[in-house]
């Protein structure tokens, strides 16, 4: 683990427009890190960069789809002329949907894997070049506690963010030869737009009137983690508490998930 400041970090950050993504922006603008910020909502990338700018901070904008090749290419060609290079990288684009598996389509699944998935994987592969010749880099990947524990009614996405766990962990030890640190962020339910925007949503979620951690909760335990050099954090007490009892007790879990998610 690497400890490492805040302040000069040369950064890209996805899905940058909203939610936890928009809290990360500025709370490692708040700490003076230097940021690209990329998502496809243009008008509110823009709106948060002369925010950043305002404060004195230095953001850039890559408008467009994580998913297409020559956005992810435009990405690190912008850090390099823009920031001189590449420090951290925060994959947090995401989408999601809501229903069973069995009645959805293909698309809906290759969507959700596309962009929860291939995309950071390559965005990755082609940022360690740059990331290995950066400042103590790191690779962040924000996944999610159903990336420990699937549910019913969100397949495609527990299935996305399990792959990612799988990468994380993998390139973690991968990469360590180069210097790149990897850290898996894993929140649980979040007060963000995520909802409102999934695929599909084809049923009901039971568990959300639980209540949701805020965005802002998110960014600031995610940036401390980067601050510390941490390799995986899961957010809340519930979220751990899960993820335990899936260790201890599986079949247990199995039937209160089937019961009650």
């Amino acid at each position: 683990m690497s400890r490492r400041k805040i302040s000069g970090l040369r950064t890209i950050l996805t899905g940058a427009s909203s939610g936890i993504g928009r809290s990360l922006a500025l709370e490692l603008a708040r700490q003076g890190a230097r940021l690209v910020l990329t998502a496809r909502r243009r008008e509110a990338l823009e709106d948060l960069q002369r925010q950043i700018r305002s404060t004195g901070q230095e953001a850039h904008v890559v408008a467009g789809d994580v998913v297409e090749a020559a956005l992810r290419q435009r990405l690190l060609e912008t850090a390099n002329s823009e920031l001189g290079g590449l420090d951290l990288l925060i994959n947090n684009a995401g989408v999601g949907a809501i229903g069973p598996f069995a009645e959805a389509s293909e698309d809906r699944l290759r969507r959700v894997m596309e962009v929860n998935f291939f995309a950071p994987a390559e965005l990755i592969r082609s940022a360690v070049p740059l990331l290995q010749a950066g400042n103590r880099p790191m690779i962040v990947n924000v996944s999610s506690v159903l990336g420990h524990r699937g549910i019913p009614k969100k397949s495609e996405y527990c299935a996305s963010k399990f792959a990612l766990h799988g990468l994380s962990d993998s390139l973690r030890a991968e990469l360590t030869a180069r210097g790149i640190d990897v850290l898996l962020v894993s929140p649980s339910t979040t007060a963000t737009e995520f909802f409102d925007n999934v695929l599909e949503k084809t049923a009901d979620l039971p568990w959300l009137a639980l209540g949701a951690m805020s965005a802002e909760a998110v960014a600031r335990r995610a940036v401390k983690a980067i601050r510390r050099g941490r390799h995986e954090i899961i957010l809340t007490p519930g979220g751990k508490l899960l993820v335990w009892f899936d260790r201890l007790c599986p079949p247990l879990v199995n039937r209160l998930v089937a019961r009650f998610g």
